[in-house]
């Protein structure tokens, strides 16, 4: 019979290597560790004494800290996923206390997408090459913040104007294309790149760094100064919206769209058919100047309605029902 007073700490261990075996991400392995650690050093009793009631306060305490709800869900998750681990691979006699759907509910925001205004007024002000490649790849080829940081020289084919993330999201791999100002920008600075033992394609340009890859942590400070600098209110994801925003107005497939943003599930994709949806916008108006072209479409219905019931025709119905006698 195993012991229920498992040493914890060899018990963590062996879920990360679990996980590990399951092929996920290191920043994944991270994120998970550290959601059961932090759990644990919360609690005043043994890990297999825990129920609902504690994951309950749990929850508050997280509140209480002003955890935002994404992150306490994805904390209880992930806890759920270590209970069952002990149960059903350890083989330990211990019930779950996170049930299933005991989370917070949560907002379903739409995508923020970016004006094309905005799209020229960011860009108009960024002057480095690098970073002027950097963030187009991101607008035209749909690509995540740690997929444009990870991309490689070998993984770029420019003749066919094409790209492959490799390990992206879901550790799921995918081919994204290169519209023309994106390949543009591209070549310019991989002309002026000097030369590296490193495959990554976007590289510090300063500093003690210079020549490693740039970080995903350097990318965002990047977009940071420049959206201040800007005055437009962006992430690095906004690009990423903005992309399939704009192929969604240009008449754009959304099973298309699904395929090059890499999205497991159309669900996802069918959220941006929620904003500014051209074809929606244009259907609207359409039907808008057919109404108004037309102000006397009910009452010549109405007419038509009138003259087809008329005196003659009206007579004959009451004759064929014995009815004249009534209206006389």
């Amino acid at each position: 019979m195993i012991d229920t007073h498992m040493d914890l700490t060899h018990s963590i261990i062996e879920y990360r290597r679990h996980l590990k075996r399951r092929n996920f991400s290191a920043h994944t392995l991270i994120n998970y560790i550290s959601s059961i650690k932090l759990f644990i050093l919360w609690l005043k009793i043994p890990v297999q004494e825990v129920a609902f009631n504690h994951v309950s306060e749990y929850i508050d305490h997280l509140l209480d800290k002003r955890m935002h709800p994404q992150s306490i869900n994805s904390n209880l998750y992930r806890i759920r996923g270590f209970y069952d681990f002990l149960h059903y691979e350890k083989g330990m006699s211990i019930k779950n206390p996170v049930r299933e759907r005991c989370g917070l509910r949560l907002p379903k925001p739409l995508p923020k997408c970016l004006r094309n205004t905005d799209v020229d007024k960011f860009f108009d002000i960024i002057h480095k090459v690098r970073d002027v490649a950097m963030f187009k790849i991101m607008l035209r080829c749909g690509l995540r913040l740690e997929e444009t940081a990870s991309l490689t020289k070998d993984a770029v084919d420019l003749e066919q104007q094409q790209l492959i993330v490799y390990n992206g999201k879901g550790k799921k791999d995918r081919v994204a294309y290169i519209s023309n100002d994106a390949k543009e920008a591209l070549v310019r600075y991989l002309k002026q790149r000097f030369p590296s033992r490193y495959k990554k394609i976007f590289l510090v340009e300063k500093g003690i760094h210079k020549g490693k890859p740039i970080s995903v942590h350097g990318i965002k400070k990047r977009m940071e100064y420049y959206a201040k600098k800007s005055g437009v209110k962006l992430s690095c994801h906004h690009l990423r919206h903005t992309m399939a925003t704009q192929m969604l107005n240009a008449d754009t497939d959304l099973v298309t769209i699904q395929t090059l943003l890499g999205h497991s599930r159309i669900t996802t994709t069918e959220r941006y058919s929620k904003v500014h949806n051209a074809k929606a916008k244009r259907d609207y108006f359409r039907a808008m100047r057919f109404i108004a072209e037309k102000p006397d479409h009910k009452s010549r219905s109405t007419s038509g309605y009138r003259n087809f019931f008329t005196k003659e025709r009206r007579d004959q119905v009451s004759r064929n029902f014995g009815m004249m006698d009534i209206d006389a």
